[in-house]
């Protein structure tokens, strides 16, 4: 049923249990005991999103530890047994490239064999290939959110990764196939908690909002840590309830989450439409669980956000600690004077320009966070400097560090006096990050078919081996 459809009044309540708020960052297992004891019709889990940077996106790599990633997995995986409902994960390998979603099967694959499971595995990729996305450039059906980085049909091409966010219309078609799990690409936070719900006829506004308020597991609630809630969606509302016994949630936390990662905290657009809240009533069912009515749906054109991260370079960084009193007080102007010498030395000594690299010291315990922005004054015990020295060859970044470590641990504030020794918390000073990425897209695709940017695969796996069922 489309996602736009008025629910029947005669619609049984579809129950969703969210572990947690991304896979990797760890759930009560006595909570999603009682999630299990309670019963479900599906268990949802987000992977991942943008919250730390352009690099997992630019890699195709997740940055949670493999090892936590399955066992907390294979929990969940032993609870869909037990409760014969599916299983999906959305933004798999934090980023949702092709990549991460195959590292998240194969993890997948390993915990069958061990389980002795026979599993229906669906896997939605949302990457995109540059010359789709360029190709849409020229026809006009994209366009760029505010704000969004300058890009070129000819630039898409040169992206290290291109992903766009599915919406609850692919998660209905993985789940369609009669998936026992369903690993999916990058999508949003919402989607995959609301696709069951509105297969099934639920209250289009009421399953979105709960699969907002619910995302991230237990943080509408009194104790974020838990981690597992339930959501249950109806012909009118929805209710949620954490499985902690010690967790409850009220008006005011359940309310609060729209704030959450949201610039607006009464409307949240997704694909198709967008959710309006203005009009949302909540009420506490008792001391743990909280019903919301009121919540509309906004239908709207179709369009899937894009997201794409670039290589900018290669970085290496330094550390140095500064305690003495007179140098603390007057950090700023150390580090600019630094700064200026640092950029006439590598000019001089290495030949390079302006354009070949950049250098970048910031002041940790002063401003190191909000920059110039800072509004909080005061005297700390020391501040630790933080050289990033950013180059287009990976090389150069480290050649620029090493000749910026010695000037980090003795560069005097004066001319006329004798050399300060600071300290460096670990040697050696500098650490090469490798390869920089940076976000390329901030734009919408204009889609007449939801599934025109996406592709969906299943396979049969367990301990019988693994065979090709369907491609789609």
């Amino acid at each position: 049923m489309p996602a736009t459809d008025a629910p029947e009044s005669h619609v049984p309540a579809t129950h969703v249990l969210v572990p947690s708020g991304v896979l990797g960052l760890g759930f009560s297992p006595e909570a999603l005991a009682c999630g299990v004891a309670l019963g479900c019709d599906l268990i949802a889990i987000d992977g991942g999103s943008t919250d730390s940077g352009p690099h997992s996106l630019g890699t195709g790599r997740s940055k949670y530890s493999r090892v936590v990633c399955k066992a907390e997995w294979r929990a969940l995986m032993e609870a869909r047994a037990a409760l014969g409902v599916p299983l999906v994960i959305g933004t798999a390998g934090t980023c949702g490239t092709d990549s991460a979603v195959d590292w998240m099967f194969e993890i997948t694959h390993e915990l069958a064999a061990e389980l002795g499971q026979r599993l229906r595995v669906a896997r939605l990729y949302s990457s995109q290939p540059p010359e789709r996305v360029a190709e849409a450039m020229h026809a006009g059906r994209v366009r760029p959110l505010t704000p969004a980085p300058e890009v070129t049909p000819e630039g898409v091409e040169g992206l290290a990764n291109v992903v766009a966010l599915a919406g609850v219309e692919q998660v209905q078609a993985a789940l369609a196939t009669g998936a026992d799990i369903v690993i999916a690409g990058r999508c949003t936070d919402t989607a995959i908690i609301a696709a069951l719900p509105l297969a099934r006829g639920a209250h289009p506004g009421a399953a979105w909002h709960g699969a907002k308020i619910a995302e991230c597991g237990a943080l509408c609630s009194t104790h974020p840590g838990t981690g597992v809630v339930r959501v249950s969606v109806d012909a009118t509302g929805f209710e949620v309830e954490p499985m902690a016994p010690e967790a409850a949630c009220t008006p005011h936390s359940v309310s609060a989450h729209m704030l959450y990662e949201n610039a607006d905290p009464f409307r949240l657009h997704e694909p198709g439409g967008h959710l309006d809240v203005t009009g949302a009533r909540y009420r506490a069912l008792d001391a743990r669980r909280v019903r919301v009515e009121g919540s509309e749906w906004v239908p709207g054109p179709y369009t899937v956000k894009l997201e794409g991260a670039r290589l900018v370079g290669y970085q290496t960084t330094l550390l140095a600690i500064l305690r003495e009193e007179r140098y603390v007080t007057h950090a700023r102007t150390w580090a600019a004077r630094l700064h200026a010498r640092l950029v006439a030395e590598v000019g001089a000594k290495l030949g390079l320009t302006a354009a070949d690299y950049d250098i970048e010291i910031r002041l940790i315990g002063l401003d190191a966070a909000m920059g110039a922005l800072e509004t909080r004054i005061g005297q700390p015990a020391e501040v630790g400097a933080l050289c990033l020295v950013t180059a287009a060859r990976a090389g150069w970044a480290d050649e620029i560090a090493r000749l910026a470590n010695p000037h980090l641990l003795h560069f005097p504030l004066t001319e006329d006096e004798p050399l300060p020794t600071f300290a460096f918390p670990y040697s050696p000073a500098q650490t090469g990050r490798g390869a920089l990425y940076e976000f390329a897209l901030n734009h919408v695709l204009a889609l007449d078919d939801p599934m025109a940017a996406f592709r969906l695969t299943v396979d049969e796996i367990g301990p019988e081996g693994l065979r090709d069922a369907a491609a789609a």
